[in-house]
């Protein structure tokens, strides 16, 4: 028996990357009904118009509802009769975010904090919030509120009740909406050279198929208050954008550098090491339960944990560094990129 069977899962945000990918990988099993909540009704539109021609005879289990994370009562008015939810509602683009802070404030934490007291109220079973790798160590806007997401469902899970709140921590999504390998592909087929930031910073790269892994993963092995990692491979921005100029004809050669944006490193973390000294190595995946001690600090000048966990921090300049060839594979076998390839009769 599926763990979805029957059940109503919410995707706030839904209409996203993520969102899709959720629908084409549950639509078609015995899950009862997807309830897509987000702000843009020409993107439910466009994606109930898809899914009826493509799923007609499971997208009447597609249910759109118009609100935003930001408004509490809108997200309670959505909130009946909802078994488990994905929380991917974010503004996710750092530069934008390093630009209207307030703006990434307003979606990432206040928005998180409504969904999951809307969540508890209503007597929720699961709630997973998607983070990202820019919460550890953030020095950016979006990292920065996507941290205060993490403390913010740790902090709710301690009063949860029967609602299990967990996080999940991942790092780029290729081919999600916003991101560079679709510019990359249109600056070849326009006959312009491919830009990059800088050649040598690095990035844990992984599928969407693989982000919805690691939401499962959480869903089914994860435990209040915790925070679950993949561990994911990485490499160059400057590998990753020679892979693309092999797939589609680009000239490696002409690769233009236009500097690092507004608020980016030059790698990302996804385990911090202070993380480390409690995570569970799960095989390919690390989980990091929730410091559930109380506010009595006084007690702990007298009892202490001397031992520590051997790992240190899990970045993308520590972690597997795939090589063109390795990377060319990894992005040649995303369902996007097959479509793209056919369109250029390769």
């Amino acid at each position: 028996m599926s763990l979805f069977k029957n059940k109503t899962l919410m995707i706030t945000g839904g209409t996203g990357s993520f969102g899709n990918a959720v629908l084409n990988r549950f639509l078609r099993t015995d899950i009862g009904e997807i309830r897509i909540f987000s702000r843009d009704e020409k993107k439910q539109d466009d994606m109930r118009h898809e899914y009826q021609a493509k799923m007609p005879d499971v997208a009447d289990k597609i249910k759109f509802y118009i609100g935003d994370v930001r408004n509490l009562e809108s997200v309670r008015g959505a909130m009946h009769g909802v078994d488990y939810i994905f929380h991917a509602a974010a503004l996710k683009q750092v530069p934008s975010c390093e630009f209207f802070p307030m703006e990434a404030v307003r979606t990432n934490v206040i928005g998180t904090d409504n969904v999951l007291t809307a969540a508890i109220e209503a007597g929720v079973e699961s709630v997973i919030c998607l983070s990202t790798d820019k919460a550890a160590y953030p020095i950016n806007a979006m990292g920065i509120t996507k941290a205060i997401e993490e403390k913010v469902a740790v902090a709710k899970s301690r009063q949860s009740g029967k609602t299990k709140i967990c996080c999940t921590r991942y790092g780029n999504v290729m081919c999600s909406r916003g991101s560079v390998i679709p510019l990359w592909i249109d600056q070849i087929r326009a006959g312009n050279p491919i830009t990059i930031t800088d050649p040598n910073m690095t990035r844990f790269i992984m599928s969407l198929e693989e982000a919805v892994d690691l939401v499962l993963f959480a869903f089914e092995h994860g435990e209040n208050g915790d925070l679950l990692i993949q561990k994911a491979p990485a490499c160059t921005i400057g590998t990753q954008a020679e892979a693309v100029c092999e797939l589609f004809g680009g000239k490696k050669e002409d690769i233009k550098v236009i500097g690092i944006r507004h608020g980016e490193k030059m790698y990302e973390t996804l385990l911090t090491n202070e993380e480390c000294a409690k995570a569970v190595d799960m095989g390919n995946f690390y989980r990091v339960p929730a410091d559930n001690r109380g506010l009595n600090y006084d007690k702990y000048f007298k009892e202490g944990d001397e031992t520590r966990n051997t790992l240190t921090e899990f970045n993308s300049n520590n972690t597997r560094l795939l090589n063109v060839e390795e990377t060319k594979a990894k992005i040649a076998s995303l369902a996007y990129i097959q479509e793209e390839l056919k369109k250029v009769g390769k």
